[in-house]
């Protein structure tokens, strides 16, 4: 108690003084308290009366007892710490450019102070002799050797730096000043040494002998006898009263003066000053407690007077003190000769220990640290007794951020930013105390400081799913009502996992190195693969398909959790306790896939009795219930690969099994559709036609899952592509579909047949038939005409119906005759539909084979081209040579063109590496002459090939638009000399030029252009794009 109320004296001691450095008069000596310095600039002191008895709980008498103390107390000692730092742009005293500079220090005591200045104003110095003939008062008073120190000596530079620290004790503030001289050291005699020895002498008799050396080497008011070979030169000084050092010290550049107005000096001098107390009156002081724990004291009364008035529940102040604390403050550490490291240290300590109880901003906690480490790499030095406090310190604080990383998802949920900004703040705290781990000489921690973490972590996450498992799953419960809530439970864990990955991780690893994924994934994975594997034992002597639903979703949210913990790099999924969670789970996985079967036959017979049968909107064509069914196929597909089952042999089953039941609900749905339809007799032919189109979706969206039931490549040594049982349910649905989808069509025209041939005679039935036929056929080519965006199987589809209405229409022979029906308008429908039945590449062949079939007109309307090509088979390389054109058009307003011949090779994926060539521009000319030759680097057996040409065309150059085509003609490589078999010798070039006649293919350009419009192959819409391009331009030139 004495010592807390000592500390509080020393306040009111601090806080009521006056505003400046001076000593008591004689008629203040007992009536004022003891000397205190104080700042000589105006503060807010005032304010912080009034607050000391708040701070401090003093009630009347207290404060005035200590006031009392403080008057009665005595005066402290004070001393003045100097660094001397550097100096910077001395004058160059040496014929080298440079000078040899050391400063002498020392303090000018009150009976030392300077006379009034003379005539001619000269400044006291060191060095300076006091044998002045003509001077007006005798020599000044020798200095105590106390009070004067001296540096090294910096050679050769003009900007030396010492860093050296010295300590005076002071007799009186307010007329004690500090002098220092600046030299240039031209002695061989060390300075050095003979004013480090004035310290040892007792007695100004011995201390004026040595100070006779300094004084013998310095030249008489800057002049030299000429017997004085090795003098000092002088290169400035500095005189500063300690009344105007604050108290919280001083640190600048102060420029250095001269001793005289005839003395020439320059350049700065950066001092560090501080005054300080050695002795003080108090009973802290008296019993040995050091500023340092005083310090310590004040600042923790202080820090929870402030913090007290801010909002409750804040954890958001920084740690900042009012004007009069920080005031108090300052005094205190600046007179208790605190160093900045024992400053940071004291903040923390007390900061940290306040945190424990009201809540610091983590970043104010980081800045403190931060600050330390800083100063600790400068200095690295506190007294054992501090350090052992600063240890303590730290082990307290550890422990704290432990117990809240124990509740981790409580303190620091990852929904909340704020939340998880103060949790890598705390991180970026414990990772500085690693630094000082490894610093301090006595070591807080008794294990490394990750290891306690990472064994905290793990505490954590256990006491975390035991209080979720009580909490939505307990044991005591029977089975069927634990499992909705495991289920809960497992969606937690899941999403606390993710958290873990996406937020946790990154923070840890980066922050202390701790792998947070792995510690908490494998916790919790064991002990959510524990309960699942105790409920499925009591579950499965009665596993019904009522609770298959419930174990099928535990199934997929512990997939989801195992695939999440094997995405660690460098895990072993097979030490995962979730690896075989598999095995326990088949049986409730069949009997779920009975329940999903079951569910979508209903679903789909729910649909079709509210189907109307009528587009669901304007742009679409099918009905409602075949977008449910399409819906409810999809999520087949999207469940089975959740599901994504891990044991190949198992998986082929269910696999097949899905896709079976999935075949099983796409026929079932036409069969609804079939009897709606049939249930209404009459059924418009708009009707029939949404059913139609029903269908078609039906077809894709079954089609589409079945894909997405495929078996990957080398699982289990099974084949790519789908399971044996999926191929045989694909193929006979999709035969069921095209009867299904061409069946109203066969209905209604087997009606109509029917009353025909009941009504009409045999010749009138026959050419009733035949009319009926060739409108038949019309309309399906329209059809076929309408429809360009679809795919091939669409044509198959096609050809299917077409020859099942030849079967209807030739009624086993009672009808018309196979050849009636299978010619004219059947041929050409027949060879469309052939077409586009082709893959891309047999479309381009062809149309390439097209261009090969044309054969020249009588009347060329389009001119003639001469060329030569031969192939070479010892350089695998075609050569082509082209050699002149004819009775071109004129394309050009001034009746000429201005030629080209493009040259390349096709079909193009015949040729892939091969691009094409051009000739030179013959400018206005019908007849140009070109005798250009060109190569190509290609096999002779892609020269064999069928479709194999080379095709030139030529083309119209514009300047100011875009080339007019000309006209085209193609050569069969296969018929090229030296492709068929090579030749031998060098006649391979004495061979005819061929003549070719030029075409414009308008018809050939369109039917291609109908074949490979509805195709999305890069190849198809490669030509697409050149076939357009072209009819462009005969369209424009027609």
């Amino acid at each position: 108690m004495s010592s807390l109320f000592d500390l509080k004296s020393s306040v009111l001691r601090q806080v009521q003084v006056r505003p400046s450095f001076r000593r008591r008069t004689e008629e203040e000596e007992g009536t004022s308290g003891a000397e205190v310095p104080v700042p000589s600039q105006e503060t807010r002191w005032g304010s912080a009366g009034p607050r000391c008895p708040q701070v401090f709980n003093l009630n009347s008498e207290e404060l005035s007892e200590a006031v009392g103390r403080v008057r009665k107390a005595k005066a402290p000692a004070y001393a003045l710490k100097v660094s001397v730092v550097r100096a910077k742009n001395l004058l160059a005293k040496d014929p080298n450019g440079f000078s040899d500079p050391y400063c002498m220090l020392g303090i000018l005591p009150a009976s030392g102070a300077p006379r009034e200045p003379t005539r001619k104003e000269q400044r006291f110095s060191f060095r300076k002799g006091g044998r002045r003939s003509g001077s007006s008062g005798g020599p000044r008073d020798p200095l105590p050797a106390k009070c004067i120190q001296v540096t090294e000596v910096k050679s050769s530079t003009l900007n030396p730096v010492w860093n050296e620290n010295f300590l005076f004790e002071i007799e009186d503030v307010s007329t004690d000043q500090l002098h220092l001289d600046i030299w240039d050291h031209d002695d061989d005699v060390s300075l050095v040494e003979a004013c480090g020895k004035l310290n040892e002498v007792m007695g100004l008799k011995g201390m004026g002998r040595y100070f006779k050396l300094i004084v013998k080497s310095a030249r008489a008011n800057g002049t030299a006898s000429p017997s004085e070979d090795h003098t000092d030169d002088f290169l400035g000084s500095l005189n500063i009263p300690l009344r105007e050092v604050p108290v919280a010290g001083q640190d600048r550049w102060f420029k250095l003066e001269p001793r005289s107005s005839a003395s020439r000096v320059q350049g700065e001098c950066h001092l560090v000053l501080k005054l300080i107390t050695t002795q003080r009156d108090t009973s802290l002081s008296q019993s040995g407690r050091s500023s340092f724990t005083s310090y310590l004291m004040l600042l923790q009364s202080l820090l929870q007077f402030e913090h007290r008035a801010e909002e409750p529940n804040s954890s958001n102040w920084c740690g900042e003190l009012s004007g009069p604390a920080t005031t108090i403050l300052s005094l205190h550490g600046a007179q208790g000769n605190l160093s900045p490291l024992q400053l940071a240290v004291l903040h923390w300590q007390v900061s940290s220990r306040h945190h424990q109880t009201r809540s610091l901003d983590y970043g104010y906690l980081l800045g403190l640290l931060e600050d330390m480490q800083a100063l600790w790499e400068e200095a690295a030095s506190l007294p054992q007794e501090q350090e052992q406090s600063l240890a303590d310190s730290f082990l307290a604080f550890s422990e704290f951020a432990l117990r809240l990383l124990r509740r981790l998802r409580s303190y620091f949920p990852a929904t909340n930013s704020t939340a998880v900004s103060r949790l890598e703040l705390l991180l970026k705290c414990l990772g500085k105390l690693q630094f000082f781990q490894a610093s301090l000489k006595t070591c807080p921690f008794e294990n490394d400081l990750n290891l306690d973490i990472a064994a905290t972590l793990k505490r954590g996450t256990c006491e975390w799913f035991a209080e979720l498992l009580a909490a939505k799953s307990p044991r005591e419960q029977p089975a069927p009502q634990r499992l909705p809530g495991l289920v809960e439970l497992a969606d937690a864990v899941y999403a606390d996992l993710q958290v873990a990955d996406s937020i946790y991780a990154s923070l840890f690893h980066s922050l202390l190195k701790v792998d947070f994924f792995t510690l908490t994934s494998w916790q919790l994975e064991r002990l959510v693969a524990e309960e699942a594997c105790l409920l499925l034992e009591e579950l499965s002597p009665k596993m019904m398909p009522e609770v298959a639903t419930g174990l099928f979703e535990l199934y997929l949210t512990l997939a989801d959790t195992q695939r999440l913990c094997n995405s660690v790099p460098g895990q072993d999924s097979r030490s995962l306790a979730l690896a075989s969670i598999h095995v326990p789970f088949l049986p409730a996985i069949k009997l779920w896939l009975q329940a999903l079967r079951d569910q979508t036959r209903w679903r789909l017979q729910s649909a079709v009795d509210m189907d109307t049968l009528e587009p669901v909107d304007p742009t679409s064509k099918h009905s409602g219930s075949a977008t449910t069914a399409g819906l409810c196929f999809s999520h087949m597909q999207e469940l089975w690969l959740r599901l994504a089952w891990p044991d190949p042999s198992q998986a082929q089953v269910l696999g097949a099994q899905l896709g079976q039941d999935l075949c099983e609900a796409a026929l079932f749905y036409t069969g609804l559709l079939r009897r709606k339809v049939d249930m209404q007799p009459g059924t418009a032919a708009e009707a029939l036609c949404v059913v139609l189109s029903d269908l078609e979706l039906i077809r894709k969206a079954t089609g589409q899952a079945l894909k997405g039931l495929a078996w990957p490549e080398g699982a289990g040594g099974l084949e790519m592509g789908h399971p044996r049982p999926l191929l045989s349910c694909s193929q006979t649905l999709d035969d069921d579909l095209q009867l299904e989808a061409v069946a109203p069509l066969m209905k209604s025209l087997d009606d109509k047949l029917a009353l025909l041939n009941a009504s009409l005679e045999k010749e009138n039935l026959a050419r009733v038939l035949e009319a009926l036929w060739e409108l038949l056929l019309q309309a399906i080519l329209q059809a076929l005409g309408a429809h360009r965006d679809v795919s091939s199987d669409f044509y198959g589809r096609f050809h299917f119906a077409l020859e099942a209405l030849v079967s209807l229409f030739h009624a086993e022979g009672q009808g018309l005759s196979l050849e009636t029906l299978r010619d004219g308008s059947y041929k050409r429908l027949e060879e469309e539909l052939r077409l586009h039945r082709c893959s891309t590449r047999e479309c381009i062949e062809q149309f390439y084979l097209d261009k090969l079939k044309q054969r020249p007109l009588e009347q060329n309307r389009f001119g003639r081209l001469s060329v030569r090509c031969y192939y070479e088979a010892a350089e695998q390389r075609l050569t082509v040579e082209v050699l002149h054109a004819a009775d071109l058009l004129p394309l050009d307003a001034n009746g000429l063109s201005d030629p080209f011949v493009i040259v390349e090779l096709g079909p193009p994926h015949f040729f892939p590496l091969v691009r094409s060539q051009r000739t030179q521009v013959k400018a206005r000319t019908l007849h140009p002459v070109y005798d250009q030759l060109f190569y190509f680097s290609v096999p002779a057996e892609a020269c064999r090939r069928r479709a194999a040409c080379v095709l030139f065309t030529v083309m119209d150059h514009d300047w100011l638009s875009t080339n007019d085509f000309a006209g085209e003609a193609a050569l069969g490589l296969a018929s090229v000399s030296g492709v068929a078999r090579p030749q031998a010798g060098g006649g391979v070039r004495s061979g005819q030029p061929v003549t070719l006649h030029l075409r414009r293919p308008k018809a050939q350009v369109r039917s291609a252009l109908r074949m490979l419009e509805g195709r999305t192959s890069k190849e198809a819409q490669d030509l697409v794009k050149r076939l357009r391009e072209l009819d462009k331009c005969m369209e424009a030139d027609a």
